[in-house]
């Protein structure tokens, strides 16, 4: 039987003149009987375009990603691509192509956010409509899209939405490092969670290797270039025992607890059935992007070739917390890097490249051993494109980090910004539909887009499809006409505050800057130890630092009031003064734009001193940008364009302003519709009453009252609905 390609691919080939079309297969699962590509989608945690050498950019010190840049260059580079500032909004875009305004997921997803700021079990998610064409879907790494917290499916939240396979972690963010290395030390000894070499104190050259089923191995630092032994026991999920033999394991090793990249609360899914791996699992420890990597090549290799795919490799690199990847995946590795800190921003950033190179090589190889790529004499990755039936893209899903962005990116307008390192990432889509590859794209796309994209793949119509309003735009023809015209004339993104339980909030966290006096005040992180994750301090709840302000451990609601105590409190400036604010991170954001010009609308609560009082504060500026290398025209304070100078400029301000009010009001609320269908009607009366009777907690059918969610779903929610029912509801709409 021939293999049966799609027209746009066909008309590709013919264009490049490739003999490869005629169905030949570039591995063992390179290539399928189906009439749709198969989809190799992979998402880079925390990798700004700023990081991207192939974009143009990558500062002095780029990291080293060959494969991907091979990839880029048999592909197209999307050079204007906005995601959303954090991670949970921006991979909510990808799978449901809809902004956060419509999903209320507005920030990175934490264990106090409600059901209602995540991805709802009633949306229309990426497997559930390639569904329809036959696909089978997977993912591998970090979800972080709902659950586990606050969600009637638990742990189970990606079959519910519509993956067949899962194999990774659910809540997304790695855990925090454990600085006791295992329990071999006390709290606070190694700030990478393993023991280094000899180098540093409380290091050794050797030890005994522990596992958690008690066998043990003495392992040790032959040369220079290899990893600490204290790192290789680590990688190999054992706890090192410094300058020890093997014998009895001591008292205290501690095989329950995370350790950032090493050891983490892996889930596996296979056809519905969950099963939630113990922390003293082999399989939960060990380095975390080598396991992302590994399951995907072992569940795509096993797909039947009559059968179309679509594989979503979430690598969790390189997020927070920095930690030093095993040297083999590593082109060159800096002397004693074992000795560096991982509490240190000069020593994160360097870390944090070498993650980024990590994962790049785990890319490499996934692609070699799945047969989608091979390795030329070098060892450099040789992809044809035209080799197999398998579409590759590859997305960041927000800025990078302020502490990690490269010059001349601001780190003061990074992720959790909608400023443009906040926002602009890199996107790369490769396979058999590009003509004239290695071409860069530079109009306007935003990651909405990709799920228009792969329904495009599929032969389905996604307008037609999903009953309720997309802000996607379809982009395959990017990829099939070079000379293909801007599908957008504006583009949007935004961030703010999840929905926590009667109207709460992440609490405060303070980063310090490199100017000691003006650190920055911010309530993206979710907790307080990933507050410390990310080099900061804790405000919030169970705040205990009584040098600077003491409240008991009551702590703070608001970086208002934070600036508040700090003001009150004895604290000095440098100079002597007596005040020290933090600049606050804003707290609600939104940025439009069009070919040329951007708007950016800010909201935070400020505290004003001469009235000792917490206002809320709304701030607008405007901007001239472009994506020029390696030196963009950026959206920097010292180039606002408001108060507009001149009739031409006010004309683009007024124009981008009514836009940006008319896409933040086309969504109005549709009270006691919890299953998005458009209508409050006897549908969501009976799904009300099975989840109100099974679960009654934190669920889409948890209605706002009182402007709040109380984080139950009970009789006052029924209320709700009974008001409203069969009630008609303002329709929704999108700008393009």
């Amino acid at each position: 039987m021939s293999k049966k390609f799609p027209a746009v691919v066909m008309a590709a080939c013919a264009a490049l003149t490739l003999t490869a079309c005629d169905g030949g297969s570039g591995g063992d699962t390179a290539s399928n009987d189906a009439t749709h590509p198969n989809i190799l989608f992979v998402i880079m945690d925390d990798v700004g375009i700023d990081q991207m050498k192939s974009f143009g950019y990558g500062g002095t010190v780029p990291p080293k990603m060959p494969n991907i840049d091979a990839v880029a260059a048999a592909g197209v580079r999307f050079r204007n691509t906005w995601s959303m500032p954090e991670c949970s909004p921006g991979r909510a875009a990808f799978f449901v192509g809809r902004y956060p305004l419509r999903t209320h997921i507005y920030q990175a997803i934490g264990p106090s956010d409600l059901a209602n700021s995540q991805i709802s079990p009633y949306d229309t998610t990426t497997p559930k409509l390639l569904k329809s064409a036959n696909y089978e879907s997977a993912m591998f790494g970090k979800f972080h899209l709902a659950g586990p917290d606050n969600n009637e499916a638990g742990n189970s939240t990606p079959s519910q939405l519509g993956w067949d396979y899962f194999y990774g972690w659910i809540g997304g963010l790695p855990g925090s490092i454990d600085t006791t290395a295992g329990g071999v030390a006390p709290e606070g000894t190694y700030s990478c969670g393993f023991v280094p070499g000899i180098d540093f104190t409380g290091g050794a050259k050797t030890g005994a290797c522990y596992q958690a089923d008690n066998s043990c191995a003495v392992v040790t630092r032959s040369s220079p270039e290899q990893d600490a032994a204290g790192l290789q026991c680590l990688h190999s999920g054992g706890i090192f025992v410094p300058n020890a033999s093997c014998g009895t394991p001591p008292a205290g090793l501690n095989f329950t607890r995370e350790n950032a990249y090493y050891v983490s609360p892996l889930v596996i899914i296979e056809n519905g059935k969950v099963e939630e791996v113990p922390l003293s699992d082999p399989r939960s420890r060990g380095y975390r992007t080598e396991i992302e990597t590994n399951a995907a090549i072992d569940w795509i290799k096993a797909r039947p070739h009559d059968k179309p795919w679509m594989a979503t490799v979430s690598f969790s690199a390189a997020h927070t917390p920095w930690q030093q990847p095993p040297s083999d995946l590593l082109s060159a590795q800096a002397p004693g890097s074992d000795t560096w800190s991982c509490t240190s921003s000069v020593f994160g950033r360097l870390i944090q490249n070498q993650m980024t190179e990590a994962m790049d090589t785990e890319f490499g190889r996934l692609m070699v051993e799945t047969g989608l790529a091979t390795r030329n004499a070098d060892g450099s990755l040789h992809y044809d494109p035209a080799a197999s039936n398998t579409v590759v893209v590859i997305v960041g899903d927000n800025g990078s980090l302020g502490s990690a962005v490269k010059a001349p990116f601001r780190p003061d307008q990074a992720k959790g910004t909608t400023y443009q390192t906040g926002v602009w990432d890199p996107l790369i889509i490769a396979g058999p539909q590009v003509v004239q590859p290695d071409r860069a794209v530079e109009h306007m796309v935003n990651t909405v887009d990709l799920f228009e994209f792969f329904g495009e793949l599929a032969g389905i119509d996604v307008h037609k499809t999903v009953p309720r309003t997309l802000d996607s735009v379809g982009i395959l023809s990017y990829l099939t006409k070079p000379d293909q015209p801007s599908l957008r004339t504006i583009n949007f993104t935004m961030s703010g505050f999840n929905l926590q339980a009667n109207g709460g909030r992440n609490g405060p966290c303070v980063i310090p800057g490199s100017d000691a006096d003006h650190p920055t005040c911010t309530q993206i992180p979710t907790t307080k130890n990933v507050c410390q994750d990310n080099l900061g301090i804790w405000w919030g709840k169970g705040y205990t630092d009584p040098s600077v302000v003491d409240n008991g451990g009551v702590g703070y609601t608001t970086c208002a009031a934070v600036n508040q105590a700090l003001y009150k409190s004895d604290v000095k400036q440098s100079d002597g003064s007596s005040v020290m604010q933090a600049t606050i991170l804003p707290e609600t954001s939104s940025a439009i734009r069009n070919d040329t010009y951007k708007l950016v609308r800010n909201t935070s609560l400020a505290y004003v001193p001469s009235t000792d009082t917490i206002e809320s504060q709304t701030t607008e500026q405007m901007f001239q940008i472009d994506e020029a290398t390696p030196t963009p025209l950026l959206d920097t304070p010292d180039r606002d364009l408001l108060p507009p100078a001149n009739a031409d400029v006010q004309a683009v301000y007024d124009d981008l302003k009514s836009k940006m009010d008319k896409m933040l009001a086309s969504n109005p609320e549709c009270s006691g519709d919890g299953n998005l269908d458009g209508k409050t009607d006897a549908a969501d009366l009976k799904n009300w009453a099975r989840i109100a009777h099974d679960w009654g907690l934190s669920s889409v059918y948890d209605l706002l009252i009182g402007g709040v969610h109380d984080g139950l779903t009970n009789n006052l929610d029924e209320s709700v609905i009974q008001a409203n029912l069969n009630k008609p509801c303002a329709a929704t709409s999108s700008l393009y």
